[in-house]
């Protein structure tokens, strides 16, 4: 079973206003009953799933969730992307918000090896998703704490790209709207954080 219990008890930290409410604590089954199809299904399934894994109080395995929903073949103007946008600003609200007693990890490593490794489908897209991920939570996360991982960027001659890059090459490969939606995310990020200004 998808759904595990009608209680409560599972939930330790308010929702995510960002992702879809779920009103049950969903398992892996939630999303492995669109094994095959990257279709909005997909897509709606893996933001449950997120929202009841931040709810439960596992911010990492969470934001592993919103890698699955940026990683759905859609075209932009479905339905519900217009509920539920990419979820770019969902990715800044869960780390600023994380708890101190949840497992975070280390987003920006974890994004810096996601843009630097992905495979399969759409790698060139979702490697630069990935990129500007990376920027995101390095302009929100304290770099002391989240640094990068500079050993690999030495040995492998990694270049990160800078931020206008990222956002003209998801403008001419991703979903309809989806550059200026991340336009529009890291302009609110870099309100409150130079990081971002360039």
């Amino acid at each position: 079973m998808a759904r595990t219990s009608d209680e409560t008890f599972w939930i330790r930290q308010p929702r995510c206003p960002y992702l879809p409410m779920v009103d049950q604590h969903l398992t892996a089954d939630w999303v492995r009953g669109h094994r095959g199809r990257r279709d909005a299904g997909f897509y709606l399934a893996s933001l449950e799933y997120g929202q009841s894994l931040w709810m439960a109080g596992k911010p990492a395995q969470a934001i592993l969730q919103l890698n699955k929903a940026w990683s759905a073949e859609l075209e932009g103007d479905e339905e519900i992307l217009r509920r539920w946008p990419l979820p770019y600003r969902a990715l800044i609200w869960m780390l600023e918000q994380a708890p101190e007693e949840g497992f975070l990890g280390n987003p920006v490593r974890h994004f810096q090896h996601l843009a630097t490794r992905v495979s399969g489908a759409n790698v060139e897209l979702r490697s630069w998703r990935a990129w500007a991920c990376y920027h995101l939570s390095a302009a929100v996360l304290d770099h002391a704490d989240f640094p990068p991982d500079m050993e690999q960027v030495e040995r492998e001659g990694i270049v990160v790209p800078e931020i206008r890059e990222v956002i003209e090459e998801i403008r001419q490969r991703g979903t309809k709207g989806e550059s200026e939606w991340l336009a529009v995310v890291m302009g609110e990020v870099s309100n409150s954080n130079s990081k971002l200004i360039e």
